[in-house]
């Protein structure tokens, strides 16, 4: 297998304050391919959202910090770097799509400075040069009248567009690493299906590789290369697409496959797990499923499960497998 694009090993981001420690990320490792897809799925609470937050070194401060691991990208230590210099990585080798458009965009100011703002930070050109730039990339990504809408501001725009300029935002600089946090969730399935679909033309066309953050396991049967599944700060089960979907093997990753509905199921009763996540303030000693878990034993509780590979790039945190 070749070098990975981004190695993620042991990261660990706390939210620390007189009276608790939150352990939102506990000890993940994540690799990452060039040109690959990778999907993080699980449910609230279970960190996948500041693990990008993590990787892109925003977590929010003075309560959060990364209190260790290695975040490498493309052989260099993001956390090693000083925050003059993780300022030119982020926009330029990694760019983010925030969840929702209306609040990651500034309302102030036109769709074409917010745009040509990253060119003339990253790459010096002048302003004429970046307008026209942000129009083509605007054109790329799907939206009309681009040369219009760059003089236009973002409670202008619909959900969908909002998004898209999200995205030629993200991909102006063509980055290494796109990092798209549930990109599709507040859309209707049209524009949710063309917002796929472009970021997989962005793939094709630039190489670069995408963490797409969802719950939405649809989503992941239609995009992914590779499924990280994450539980209560931790990574369960890491396997390829196809892998994961036809042998899932963590009692989680089984439960979140069974809860998606289907015409072949009885839509009576809906499934859905018990119980709920546990508080990251205080995780239980032993396997952090356990308690939600319809195969556990008493073992389960008692000792930590570490995560280890069953058979080839197919790794599983359960002692019972």
């Amino acid at each position: 297998m070749s070098e990975p694009l981004l190695s993620i090993r042991d990261l660990k981001t706390y939210f620390i304050s007189k009276d608790t420690e939150v352990h939102a990320v506990d000890g993940i490792d994540i690799d990452v391919l060039k040109g690959q897809i990778v999907c993080i799925v699980g449910e609230s609470g279970s960190g996948k959202s500041m693990t990008s937050l993590s990787i892109m070194r925003l977590v929010p401060k003075p309560r959060g910090k990364i209190i260790s691991g290695e975040i490498v990208l493309d052989g260099i230590n993001l956390l090693e770097l000083s925050e003059n210099q993780m300022t030119e990585v982020r926009g330029n080798e990694i760019s983010m799509i925030f969840q929702e458009p209306m609040t990651a965009l500034n309302p102030v100011l036109t769709i074409g400075d917010q745009i040509t703002e990253v060119l003339l930070r990253h790459r010096k050109m002048n302003r004429k040069d970046a307008l026209a730039r942000a129009i083509e990339m605007l054109k790329f990504v799907g939206v009309p009248r681009a040369d219009q809408i760059v003089r236009e501001y973002p409670h202008q725009l619909s959900g969908g567009l909002r998004q898209r300029v999200m995205i030629a935002m993200a991909m102006v600089c063509e980055p290494k690493l796109l990092i798209a946090d549930e990109p599709t969730t507040a859309l209707d399935v049209t524009i949710q299906a063309q917002v796929l679909d472009l970021m997989r033309k962005m793939r094709s066309d630039f190489g670069t590789a995408i963490i797409l953050i969802t719950h939405d396991l649809g989503v992941v049967a239609d995009m992914a290369d590779h499924v990280v599944v994450m539980y209560a700060g931790q990574v369960v089960e890491s396997a390829n697409a196809d892998d994961l979907f036809e042998e899932p093997k963590h009692p989680y990753t089984k439960a979140l496959l069974q809860s998606i509905p289907s015409i072949e199921k009885d839509l009576d009763v809906l499934y859905s797990i018990p119980g709920t996540v546990p508080d990251a303030a205080a995780f239980p000693v032993g396997c952090r499923f356990a308690e939600r878990c319809p195969v556990a034993q008493e073992s389960c509780s008692q000792r930590m499960p570490t995560l280890r590979e069953i058979s080839t790039n197919h790794f599983v945190r359960c002692d019972l497998l």
